[in-house]
Protein backbone atom coordinates (compact mmCIF):
# COMPACT_ATOMS: atom_id res chain seq x y z
CA UNK A 1 0.00 0.00 0.00
CA UNK A 2 1.29 3.45 -0.83
CA UNK A 3 1.16 6.17 1.86
CA UNK A 4 -1.18 8.23 -0.32
CA UNK A 5 -3.78 5.45 0.02
CA UNK A 6 -4.43 6.43 3.64
CA UNK A 7 -5.08 10.04 2.59
CA UNK A 8 -7.42 8.80 -0.17
CA UNK A 9 -9.40 6.66 2.30
CA UNK A 10 -9.79 9.61 4.67
CA UNK A 11 -10.67 11.95 1.80
CA UNK A 12 -13.42 9.58 0.63
CA UNK A 13 -14.86 9.50 4.14
CA UNK A 14 -14.72 13.30 4.35
CA UNK A 15 -16.66 13.87 1.12
CA UNK A 16 -19.11 11.01 1.69
CA UNK A 17 -17.80 8.80 -1.13
CA UNK A 18 -18.16 5.07 -0.51
CA UNK A 19 -14.80 3.38 -1.08
CA UNK A 20 -13.62 -0.20 -1.32
CA UNK A 21 -10.00 -1.21 -0.82
CA UNK A 22 -8.87 -4.34 -2.64
CA UNK A 23 -5.76 -6.51 -2.56
CA UNK A 24 -3.14 -5.32 -5.06
CA UNK A 25 -2.39 -8.90 -6.08
CA UNK A 26 -5.87 -9.61 -7.45
CA UNK A 27 -6.23 -10.75 -11.03
CA UNK A 28 -8.01 -8.49 -13.49
CA UNK A 29 -10.99 -10.86 -13.35
CA UNK A 30 -11.24 -10.69 -9.54
CA UNK A 31 -10.88 -6.91 -9.63
CA UNK A 32 -13.52 -6.55 -12.35
CA UNK A 33 -15.95 -8.69 -10.36
CA UNK A 34 -15.67 -6.41 -7.34
CA UNK A 35 -15.82 -3.22 -9.42
CA UNK A 36 -19.00 -4.39 -11.13
CA UNK A 37 -20.62 -5.59 -7.93
CA UNK A 38 -20.04 -2.18 -6.32
CA UNK A 39 -20.96 -0.36 -9.57
CA UNK A 40 -17.86 1.77 -9.01
CA UNK A 41 -17.64 4.90 -11.13
CA UNK A 42 -14.09 5.82 -10.13
CA UNK A 43 -11.02 3.65 -9.66
CA UNK A 44 -7.93 4.98 -7.93
CA UNK A 45 -4.73 3.05 -8.55
CA UNK A 46 -0.98 3.55 -8.86
CA UNK A 47 1.24 3.10 -11.87
CA UNK A 48 2.88 0.13 -10.18
CA UNK A 49 3.16 -1.39 -6.75
CA UNK A 50 6.31 -2.70 -5.09
CA UNK A 51 6.37 -5.81 -2.92
CA UNK A 52 9.40 -7.84 -1.93
CA UNK A 53 11.57 -5.88 -4.33
CA UNK A 54 9.34 -6.75 -7.28
CA UNK A 55 7.04 -4.43 -9.17
CA UNK A 56 3.36 -5.18 -9.62
CA UNK A 57 1.73 -3.71 -12.75
CA UNK A 58 -1.31 -2.17 -11.01
CA UNK A 59 -2.42 0.14 -13.83
CA UNK A 60 -2.09 -2.67 -16.36
CA UNK A 61 -4.31 -4.89 -14.20
CA UNK A 62 -6.87 -2.10 -13.85
CA UNK A 63 -6.91 -1.50 -17.61
CA UNK A 64 -7.57 -5.20 -18.23
CA UNK A 65 -10.29 -5.31 -15.55
CA UNK A 66 -12.03 -2.27 -17.00
CA UNK A 67 -12.59 -4.02 -20.33
CA UNK A 68 -15.34 -5.86 -18.43
CA UNK A 69 -16.41 -2.96 -16.18
CA UNK A 70 -18.57 -0.46 -18.08
CA UNK A 71 -19.64 1.35 -14.88
CA UNK A 72 -16.23 3.04 -14.45
CA UNK A 73 -16.10 6.59 -15.79
CA UNK A 74 -12.70 7.71 -14.51
CA UNK A 75 -9.39 6.30 -13.32
CA UNK A 76 -7.06 8.31 -11.10
CA UNK A 77 -3.46 7.13 -11.30
CA UNK A 78 -1.01 7.89 -8.48
CA UNK A 79 2.70 7.85 -9.19
CA UNK A 80 4.50 5.15 -7.18
CA UNK A 81 7.45 4.06 -9.32
CA UNK A 82 7.22 6.60 -12.13
CA UNK A 83 6.74 3.86 -14.72
CA UNK A 84 5.28 4.95 -18.03
CA UNK A 85 1.74 3.59 -18.21
CA UNK A 86 -0.89 4.03 -20.91
CA UNK A 87 -3.49 6.68 -20.10
CA UNK A 88 -6.92 6.41 -21.78
CA UNK A 89 -7.91 9.88 -23.00
CA UNK A 90 -10.91 11.28 -21.15
CA UNK A 91 -10.92 8.45 -18.60
CA UNK A 92 -7.48 8.34 -16.99
CA UNK A 93 -6.00 11.22 -15.00
CA UNK A 94 -2.76 11.65 -13.06
CA UNK A 95 -3.84 11.98 -9.44
CA UNK A 96 -1.06 14.33 -8.37
CA UNK A 97 -1.90 16.77 -11.19
CA UNK A 98 -5.56 16.85 -10.16
CA UNK A 99 -4.60 17.38 -6.53
CA UNK A 100 -2.58 20.49 -7.45
CA UNK A 101 -5.71 22.02 -9.01
CA UNK A 102 -7.88 21.53 -5.93
CA UNK A 103 -8.28 23.78 -2.92
CA UNK A 104 -6.81 22.68 0.39
CA UNK A 105 -10.17 23.59 1.97
CA UNK A 106 -12.71 20.76 1.99
CA UNK A 107 -15.56 20.96 4.47
CA UNK A 108 -16.82 17.52 5.54
CA UNK A 109 -20.02 16.24 4.00
CA UNK A 110 -22.72 15.88 6.67
CA UNK A 111 -23.55 12.18 6.98
CA UNK A 112 -26.10 10.20 8.96
CA UNK A 113 -24.94 7.42 11.24
CA UNK A 114 -26.36 4.71 8.96
CA UNK A 115 -24.98 6.17 5.71
CA UNK A 116 -22.48 3.88 3.96
CA UNK A 117 -18.78 4.48 4.64
CA UNK A 118 -16.99 1.67 2.77
CA UNK A 119 -17.39 -1.80 1.28
CA UNK A 120 -15.12 -4.70 2.07
CA UNK A 121 -15.31 -7.96 0.16
CA UNK A 122 -15.06 -11.46 1.59
CA UNK A 123 -12.35 -13.70 0.15
CA UNK A 124 -14.78 -15.71 -1.93
CA UNK A 125 -13.18 -18.96 -0.80
CA UNK A 126 -16.61 -20.63 -0.56
CA UNK A 127 -18.15 -18.99 -3.62
CA UNK A 128 -18.56 -15.53 -5.08
CA UNK A 129 -17.04 -12.76 -2.89
CA UNK A 130 -19.69 -10.81 -1.01
CA UNK A 131 -19.52 -7.08 -0.42
CA UNK A 132 -20.00 -6.10 3.21
CA UNK A 133 -21.21 -2.53 3.63
CA UNK A 134 -19.88 -0.71 6.70
CA UNK A 135 -21.78 2.34 7.93
CA UNK A 136 -20.44 5.63 9.26
CA UNK A 137 -21.28 5.12 12.95
CA UNK A 138 -21.01 1.34 12.92
CA UNK A 139 -17.38 1.44 11.91
CA UNK A 140 -16.47 4.24 14.30
CA UNK A 141 -18.21 2.42 17.17
CA UNK A 142 -16.38 -0.82 16.34
CA UNK A 143 -13.06 1.03 16.16
CA UNK A 144 -13.65 2.62 19.56
CA UNK A 145 -14.63 -0.68 21.16
CA UNK A 146 -11.67 -2.46 19.59
CA UNK A 147 -9.29 0.18 20.92
CA UNK A 148 -10.80 -0.09 24.41
CA UNK A 149 -10.54 -3.88 24.27
CA UNK A 150 -6.91 -3.67 23.10
CA UNK A 151 -6.01 -1.33 25.93
CA UNK A 152 -7.61 -3.68 28.42
CA UNK A 153 -5.65 -6.65 27.06
CA UNK A 154 -2.43 -4.69 26.92
CA UNK A 155 -2.77 -3.64 30.55
CA UNK A 156 -3.95 -7.09 31.65
CA UNK A 157 -6.92 -5.60 33.48
CA UNK A 158 -9.86 -8.00 33.66
CA UNK A 159 -13.05 -6.56 32.17
CA UNK A 160 -14.86 -7.10 35.47
CA UNK A 161 -12.72 -4.35 37.05
CA UNK A 162 -13.62 -1.74 34.44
Amino acid sequence: MIPLAVAIILACARIGAIHSIVFAGFSAEALSSRINDATAETVITADEGVRGGKTIPLKETVDTALKESPCVKRVLVATRTGAAVPMAAGRDHKLEELMKEESTECPPEPMDSEDPLFMLYTSGSTGKPKGILHTQAGYILYTGLTQQESILHFNHIPKSYV
